[in-house]
């Protein structure tokens, strides 16, 4: 995908998303900085700190868990490793994810039932772990490309599923299995 597509994508999965109640009603949304082709979240994070929603950003330690900073805006952004772009400010500690409403996930693709197939390191993994041994259950979303919706993804014991994916044309609601 060029530049432009991929930036146009992000416009549309931004209005899409802005669709679920879930985001309606957030004060707190864990989200990430896209990079590279990744389906582009600039356009959604600008709109929920439009909106006044406090918008967290991952910083990745170095044994690839997240610590999280709050999103300043694009001009305070900073490079970090991987190819990463991570907040300037203060560093809020790996628990800040506790408290949001809609964590935002990267995914590179998700199945009919919800299952995400992340980028192998474990980081969101650990971010889903987190929230389930404090007892926190926000909404996860995961935004894609359209042709990133699949029958089925691999799974491993520890995977859970998302809520919910944004795609460009449309919402795609899950309800999670019992495990």
């Amino acid at each position: 995908m060029t530049a432009d597509d991929i930036e146009t994508a992000g416009a549309a999965l931004a209005c899409r998303a802005l669709e679920l109640p879930e985001f309606a009603g957030a004060a707190t949304v864990a989200a990430y900085v896209s990079v590279g082709g990744e389906p582009g979240t600039h356009a959604l994070r600008e709109a929920l700190r439009a909106r006044g929603v406090r918008v967290l950003l991952p910083v990745l330690l170095e044994d690839d868990d997240l610590d999280w900073g709050e999103d300043e805006g694009p001009g305070r952004l900073a490079p970090a490793r991987r190819g990463l772009l991570e907040p300037e400010g203060p560093r809020l500690g790996t628990e800040a994810v506790t408290g949001a409403d809609v964590v935002l996930l990267p995914g590179l693709a998700v199945d009919r039932r919800g299952m995400r197939l992340g980028r192998g390191g474990g980081s969101y993994d650990r971010v889903l772990a987190r929230l389930a041994a404090a007892g926190a259950d926000p909404a996860l979303v995961v935004l894609l490309y359209d042709g990133e919706l699949l029958d089925e993804v691999p799974e491993e014991a520890h995977d859970r599923p998302v809520h919910a994916a944004v795609t460009p044309s449309g919402l795609h609601r899950f309800t999670p299995r019992p495990r």
